[in-house]
């Protein structure tokens, strides 16, 4: 599906025509440069690889520097390939936010924030083993039985325990577009996207 890389900027709230206060999230959507196109005849497969934000000459790679030469343009930090364009685009060419004008819901692809190494109730919603009575003061938080026993004699693989939480690849389906705001950029979708401020997100159609 077609779609465009950008940040996020944080989160704010506006009221809707009803005068209900909606909370939201801006994301500051391209502008993104066309840097490749690929075709099923020379990579196997349709796709428009698409450039956000500036770098420095200095901090780009020459193989990388010919790439973006190919398309006359400058470098960039981020590269992401999306498909689904309608029309005919060439290389160097710039989309704007103004391709999600006509569009109700969108998908964001982002890195969720990274919590560390965190116990079963936080990770996984866990009630704990039981009150705090009988002696068993110090076990409120922890899971319990993990099943292992005489037979099989294991731990089934993606059994529920403590462990590295968040930072991953997270995809929130079907936000909102409450506004575009072409001059400035911006997108407003209602409700909070996985990421941090700053973040580099990918929104899609």
């Amino acid at each position: 599906m077609p779609g465009l890389l950008g940040k996020k900027v944080g989160m704010t709230s506006v009221f809707s025509a009803d005068g209900k206060n909606v909370p939201c999230t801006v994301i500051e959507v391209g502008p993104c440069v066309v840097t490749q196109i690929k075709c099923v005849e020379k990579d196997g497969y349709d796709a428009v690889q698409l450039g956000f934000q500036e770098a420095k000459e200095k901090n780009t790679s020459k193989p990388m520097m010919g790439h973006f030469a190919k398309s006359a343009t400058t470098p960039k930090r981020h590269l992401a390939e999306f498909t689904g364009f309608e029309g005919d685009l060439n290389l160097g060419d710039t989309i704007t936010v103004e391709l999600f004008n006509d569009t109700a819901y969108v998908d964001v692809i982002a890195t969720s924030k990274g919590r560390g190494f965190q116990g079963v109730v936080k990770r996984h919603g866990f009630g704990g083993v039981g009150q705090k009575t009988h002696g068993q003061d110090d076990r409120l938080r922890k899971p319990g039985s993990i099943g292992a026993c005489s037979y099989p004699a294991k731990v089934f693989k993606g059994l529920r325990m403590g462990g590295q939480m968040g930072n991953a690849r997270v995809t929130t389906h079907n936000l909102q577009v409450l506004k575009v705001i072409p001059e400035h950029n911006l997108l407003l979708i209602k409700g909070s996207v996985p990421g941090f401020k700053g973040s580099i997100v990918s929104v899609i159609k």
